[in-house]
Parts: C-alpha cells; sequence; structure tokens
C-alpha cells in the first residue's frame, strides 16, 4: 500500500500570508470572553499581530484582558475602534451582537472580521456587507475553516474527480457542549446547535456542493432552543447530502465523509482540520497536512486587508449570505424563534 503526503494549497488557499518582516497588524478585540482568549494566544505568539485595544460590556473584564494581553480597555466601543493604533476590528462576542458591534466598525471605517454567524439571520448579514461595499472597507466572516488549506484540498480533490461519483456523505458534528459556555443554551443570546456548529457542516457542503434546491430539516427544540436537528439538503444534480448536528452528545462526533466509487475522503474534526485522508479503490492513500488553527486565518485575512480587499477571497459574501438562508429556512421548519425577534 503506497502512502503519500501533501502540503500544498489550493487556489486561493495558496494565496500568500503576512510576511515576518511585516509590521504587526494591530486589532481591537470586541469581546474578551472564553474564545478571544483562545485567539489572543495563538496569534501573538507569532509576532505578526498585535492587540492594541479591546472593549467589552464588563470593564473589569476588559481590563483584565487588557493588562494580559498588553493592550487598553474602553467604555465604549467606539473608543476602542477609534484608538488611533487600530488597523482592524475582531468581533468575538455572542452571536446577538456581531451585527451591533461590525455595524459599528463598518460605519467608523475599519476593517472587520466578524466571528460566525456574523449575525443572527439573512436581513442582517446582507445589511453588514451592503454597508462594507459603501464604506468601501473589508468585511469577512471567521469561518476558519475555510481560511485554512484542509478544506480546500477537499474540494481540490472532488473537482479534479478523485472521488468519482459521489455514493455517500456523511457531515456530523455531534458535540456535547451545553456547559462549555451559558450562551450555548440561552435563547436571548441565539444559543443552540444550528448558529453554534450546525453553520459548519451547512458550510462545508455549500462550499463543496453549492447552494442546494430544497432544504429539509426535523430538530428538537427545547427551552427556547435548538438541542439538535438532522438536515438534508438537495442538490441540483439529484443528490441528497444529510447534516447531522447536536450539542447533547458525542454521537458520530465530528466528521465529513465522501464516500465515492472511485475513492473516499475522510476529515476528523473539519471545522479546524490539520489533516485529510484520501483513499482510493485501489488501497493507495494520500494524507494533506495543513495549519488549521486561528494564526492562519488572522494571516490571510491581514494580507487581504493590506491589498485593498473589500472582500475576502477565502470566505466571499454570498457564501456567508447563503448559509444564512439555509439556516433561516431550518429555523422556519423547525420553528424556531428567538425572544429578540418576537419582541420585533
Amino acid at each position: 500500500m503506497d502512502n503519500m503526503d501533501q502540503n500544498n494549497g489550493a487556489s486561493p488557499a495558496s494565496a500568500g500570508t503576512a510576511k515576518a518582516g511585516d509590521a504587526p497588524f494591530r486589532w481591537c478585540f470586541i469581546g474578551s470572553g472564553k474564545l478571544a482568549h483562545i485567539v489572543a494566544k495563538q496569534i501573538l505568539k507569532s509576532g505578526r499581530h498585535k492587540i492594541v485595544s479591546v472593549f467589552t460590556r464588563r470593564l473589569a473584564a476588559g481590563e483584565a484582558f487588557a493588562k494580559e494581553f498588553g493592550a487598553r480597555a474602553y467604555q465604549s466601543p467606539e473608543q476602542a475602534i477609534l484608538d488611533p493604533e487600530v488597523d482592524g476590528v475582531y468581533v468575538v462576542t455572542p452571536h446577538t451582537s456581531h451585527y451591533t458591534y461590525a455595524k459599528c466598525a463598518l460605519k467608523l471605517g475599519k476593517p472587520v472580521l466578524c466571528e460566525k454567524p456574523v449575525s443572527t439571520d439573512t436581513k442582517l448579514t446582507e445589511e453588514l456587507f451592503a454597508i462594507a461595499k459603501a464604506k468601501n472597507v473589508y468585511f469577512a466572516e471567521a469561518m476558519w475553516t475555510w481560511f485554512a488549506p484542509v478544506a480546500y484540498q477537499v474540494q481540490k480533490w472532488l473537482s479534479e474527480g478523485e472521488c468519482g461519483h459521489i455514493e455517500k456523505v456523511i457531515a456530523n458534528y455531534h458535540l456535547n457542549s451545553q456547559h462549555y459556555s451559558p450562551r450555548v443554551t440561552d435563547p436571548n443570546l441565539g444559543g443552540g446547535a444550528l448558529l453554534d456548529i450546525g453553520i459548519y457542516p451547512l458550510t462545508y457542503l455549500y462550499r463543496l456542493f453549492g447552494m442546494p434546491v430544497k432544504i429539509y430539516c426535523k430538530g428538537v427544540l427545547d427551552n427556547g432552543i435548538d438541542l439538535s436537528e438532522e438536515i438534508d439538503l438537495a442538490f441540483r444534480n439529484g443528490d441528497t447530502y444529510r447534516a447531522s448536528v447536536s450539542i447533547c452528545d458525542f454521537r458520530g462526533l465530528e466528521r465529513f465523509i465522501v464516500k465515492g466509487t472511485k475513492a473516499t475522503i475522510k476529515v476528523w474534526f473539519f471545522h479546524n482540520a490539520k489533516k485529510a485522508v484520501l483513499k482510493r479503490a485501489d488501497g493507495t492513500r494520500v494524507r494533506f497536512k495543513g495549519n488549521g488553527d486561528y494564526l492562519n486565518e488572522f494571516d490571510r485575512v491581514v494580507t487581504e486587508i493590506r491589498e485593498k480587499r473589500t472582500e475576502s477571497l477565502f470566505v466571499p459574501p454570498q457564501a456567508t449570505i447563503d448559509v444564512m438562508k439555509i439556516m433561516d429556512e431550518c429555523r422556519k421548519q423547525m420553528g424556531l424563534v428567538y425572544p429578540f425577534e418576537k419582541r420585533g
């Protein structure tokens, strides 16, 4: 049995990233929670990024974050965004406030990398991209899966016909994450499986196979949130693939598998994968390795901003908008309406 290793990404993942000789890119962080800490530690170690300002609703938390990472804490988002050293803004707050803070930064003319999902519905998502276009300023969803090389290699294998006729696709993301953070189960913060982790397999299916022509979704709702769902996406070629999502169990874990007549592709922990394996029918394997951490995402965003781009090559606006449309339809079919939507 032959084994081959590949390390080269596919376009646009092969595009250049921030260089060691460049001056550090200076970030304003909106949010100082668990994810903000994880991201900060990863990107600062490179020396290519610096956090100069931070805003969070709890000033004490912002001050603690600022002290830990060498930044300045501010009492309002506007003050943090308009710090004279800020080059770009990273929004890393609960889902329901992404729109507000991203809109604020865009209107102030600052490039924005906003955590997924960038809002809670399609209308708000489209509005953010419209503002970015009107202001001629960069705006991208922090869908780190598609800023990384592995997803593009999977896409390349499929586009080159390596799998032959696709017979089955498995897109599972089951993570017992109810206790990861209070926001995960809080309906007032857009909690639940769909917006938090369902967005990953749906984005993966969309980026590989396009916009579905029909969507079928059945979910389990409890206390104002979706605990799990089975989502079938039917595509123009007649094939239907399912995304299975849950925040209550580890059934199936997190895996993306494409089974074809000529080969099978397997990607474990696909949302931040560092490896994908192609196994051909003759038994030969090709292993692709690539960086899947946050630094990869931030380096590429900085390059795009410095190239004066207003839209990302890696996570295009239409991809973000279309996946939000899919999730809106899923919520409609489940009858999932968040409390803040009922209040109008």
